[in-house]
């Protein structure tokens, strides 16, 4: 298969580069930038650990070609916190003891700052709702809901 170029901003930068027509963007994501913060579980869409934002809406990395891409803003968990000033999200989970193994945390969180920049007071049901989607095997989800639910409390500027 003859490569695609594709044009995107990934995290803030703009970046240009030359993809199998084939090549998922979770794919692209780790083996291009090494960005493993989104993680491979299912590769089916099922588990919501890849999940990213597209133009700030959440998708599974998994289920997009690489080439479909082109023109559109992609973040990752890489590109909206840091170990020294986490995004409000990713505070509220540790804050409220969300994480356990931490397999399924980045594609949680990132699904939930869209939630929350979508509906930034949403109910613990909406929240439920909203994430029923990432399946965690560590826990009953309880911790995440309230977390998610302390963040949109707090207000996010991000």
């Amino acid at each position: 298969m003859k490569p695609v170029q594709v044009k995107f901003v990934l995290n803030g930068k703009e970046e240009s580069l030359s993809v199998k027509p084939n090549a998922t963007l979770l794919d692209m994501l780790r083996n291009e930038f090494r960005l493993t913060g989104t993680k491979k579980g299912c590769d089916r869409g099922d588990c919501g650990a890849c999940t990213v934002q597209i133009d700030g809406n959440a998708v599974n990395s998994c289920l997009v070609l690489a080439p479909q891409i082109t023109g559109k803003e992609i973040t990752t968990i890489e590109g909206i916190g840091s170990p020294e000033k986490p995004h409000p999200v990713q505070q509220a989970f540790l804050e409220k003891d969300a994480i356990q193994c931490g397999y399924c945390i980045p594609g949680m969180i990132m699904c939930a700052k869209a939630l929350l920049d979508e509906n930034p007071n949403p109910s613990k049901q909406e929240i439920q709702s909203y994430i029923s989607g990432n399946l965690c095997r560590c826990t009953g989800y309880l911790h995440q809901i309230d977390a998610i639910h302390a963040a949109s409390k707090i207000g996010l500027k991000n």
